[in-house]
């Protein structure tokens, strides 16, 4: 139904909504609205995936089920691609970055296809065991019921924004119910800034999601209810944090040098899903931990069942007899996560890091703890390393420690850990980002002129076109041109810059009016002084697609008003002046303040 005969339908309650609902009440209501919409979504989609996984494998005898699970991920990513070619016309936008920029540079304007396209494409790849988590597909499904509630409503775009992380927050809080860890995600990766007030609504929309996610949907993806820490594991917790940044650092690499890899097979392809679905399974054959989101193995663990960890792998004929080989596993199937789930996505399939950063994070907190209390040296707990392994990992690889604090403090059943998560994720946090200054959800969305390092002055000027600032009503001038000339173009002239542009439409150089008044008086020279006699150099030529920030810096160096703008091969476009950037500024950040 088009958005304008909804809002037609609508309109009579939009009416009497103005004449007897205030403004906040109305926001607050919305918010609860689109949480538990986002609450169903999560619901629907971890639903159906657990249950199609189920019958999946209930389907293959038991021994031959290593041989078909390294089988069905071919199958779903096949499925998701041909899904995005023929039902959303090749276009899919995968994961949370997309979000990020739509709230960014668009008005907080999500595609609207977005509300069923992640669901169905994430349960095609997860349900067949592609390596990927159902996190980030939820989380843009929320986020896209909030924008699209906006823009039917015809809320401004302060107000659409600020829905927008409400789903976001919903889908993240119903995934694990954990509604305080869902408002500080959507503040920390999507939102980046919001006015304190807002927060109330995110608060509300994670709350609705949750009561949804707690009525319908049967438990979360892991629980632990744990006691107080030993004082004597704090330095233990420090080389935690150490470890699990390092490990972020190789996980956010390791995924961009993947995503690069198929780059070179631009659009959907045929090979990608054959390469990467032939590698996945090969992967998932030698490692079975790999299949699917991977959380039975967080739970196992959890469980203090580590040692089913090597069932029906290759492992199993000695994993009972031979601890070292489960630590061999534990190693490969950490540092193997993050390729199985580039790879997952890279050929084609739907998913997303957190969950793949939670998974590979407690197998991590595993593995330092295991390999300590082998050691004999020292006796830590396991369990409370794996859970601050997920948190280490998680603040790290998503550049979101308080959301890692809260997410882990809340499936835990309180804040017993609270002191050594603080330790673990802010360390991790730190020291990933001197290494990686952005996360894996932001690092590609540099390029595209979205730097969330940047100040506000600096993320206002990015969201300005250049393009759109270029003044081309300079008269243009020949370098042969008279000086007699030049004193008829000078006389019906509204600039008082001339660029000298060569036949092919190279600069030249700039005649300043100021700097040949005095010649112009001198009508002994109107045939003989020629335009290139009396340009000079420009002070500093900028391109179309220059930094805005590095043009007004040329401008401020140079005390000039304007600068010469010309493509790389010297062709003359235009001038760009330092009052439009100022002017077209200040409008932006009107915009931006008012909605």
């Amino acid at each position: 139904m088009p958005p304008f005969t909804v809002h037609r339908l609508l309109r009579p309650l939009l009416v009497w909504r103005v004449r007897h609902i205030s403004e906040r009440m109305y926001l607050l209501i919305l918010s609860v609205l689109v949480g538990a919409g986002a609450g169903l979504a999560a619901v629907l989609l971890k639903t159906s995936v657990r249950t199609a996984a189920r019958l999946l494998q209930a389907s293959v005898p038991e021994q031959q089920r290593v041989f078909a699970s390294s089988l069905y991920p071919i199958i779903g990513i096949t499925l998701t691609m041909l899904t995005t070619k023929y039902l959303l016309h090749g276009h899919l936008n995968r994961g949370i970055a997309p979000i990020i920029y739509n709230t960014a540079r668009e008005g907080s304007v999500v595609p609207r296809s977005k509300l069923y396209s992640q669901l169905i494409t994430a349960f095609f790849t997860v349900s067949f065991g592609g390596s990927a988590g159902t996190e980030a597909p939820i989380t843009v499904t929320g986020s896209a019921l909030g924008s699209n509630a906006g823009r039917v409503l015809h809320l401004d775009r302060r107000r659409r924004r600020l829905l927008t992380g409400c789903g976001a927050a919903a889908g993240l809080a119903a995934i694990f119910n954990s509604p305080i860890a869902g408002v500080l995600f959507a503040v920390e990766t999507i939102l980046l800034e919001l006015p304190a007030q807002y927060f109330i609504p995110l608060l509300l929309s994670s709350a609705a999601a949750t009561v949804v996610s707690k009525a319908l949907y049967a438990g979360q993806p892991f629980v632990l209810i744990t006691t107080s820490w030993p004082v004597h594991a704090v330095p233990f917790y420090v080389l935690l944090g150490v470890f699990t940044a390092f490990f972020s650092v190789y996980m956010i690499r390791t995924y961009f040098w993947f995503d690069h890899f198929f780059a070179r097979w631009p659009g959907l392809s045929w090979r990608k899903v054959l390469l990467g679905g032939t590698a996945l399974g090969a992967l998932i054959f030698l490692f079975p931990t790999l299949y699917g989101e991977g959380y039975n193995t967080v739970e196992l663990l959890l469980a203090g069942k580590s040692g089913q960890l090597t069932d029906g792998s290759i492992f199993s004929v000695y994993g009972d007899h031979n601890p070292w080989l489960l630590l061999v596993l534990v190693l490969f199937s950490l540092l193997l996560k993050v390729v199985a789930t580039s790879i997952t996505v890279g050929a084609g399939g739907n998913g997303g890091m957190f969950g793949s950063s939670l998974f590979s994070g407690a197998l991590a907190g595993f593995f330092f703890a295991r390999l300590l209390n082998m050691s004999g040296l020292v006796q830590i707990p396991e369990v409370h390393f794996i859970v601050l392994g997920m948190a280490g990992t998680l603040a790290g690889v998503v550049h979101a420690p308080l959301t890692a604090i809260f997410l882990i403090a809340e499936i835990t059943g309180g804040y017993a850990l609270f002191v050594p998560l603080m330790v673990v994720s802010s360390l991790s946090y730190l020291i990933t980002k001197y290494f990686e200054p952005y996360s894996v959800y932001t690092k590609k969305l540099v390029p595209q002129g979205v730097d969330v390092n940047a100040n506000r002055d600096q993320g206002l000027l990015a969201q300005l076109d250049p393009r759109k600032l270029l003044e081309t009503d300079f008269v243009p001038v020949r370098p042969t041109t008279t000086l007699g000339e030049l004193a008829d173009i000078f006389r019906h002239a509204s600039r008082n810059l001339f660029p000298v542009v060569a036949a092919g439409g190279r600069l030249l150089g700039v005649i300043g009016l100021d700097a040949v008044r005095d010649a112009l008086f001198d009508e002994s020279h109107y045939d003989t002084t020629l335009a290139r006699d009396l340009m000079t150099p420009p002070l500093a030529i900028v391109g179309p697609a220059d930094d805005l920030e590095h043009t007004l810096a040329l401008l401020d160096r140079h005390g000039a008003y304007a600068l010469p703008v010309c493509e790389e091969d010297g062709r003359y476009l235009g001038f760009i002046l330092k009052s439009a950037i100022l002017a077209r500024y200040r409008r932006q950040l009107i915009q931006d303040s008012q909605g």
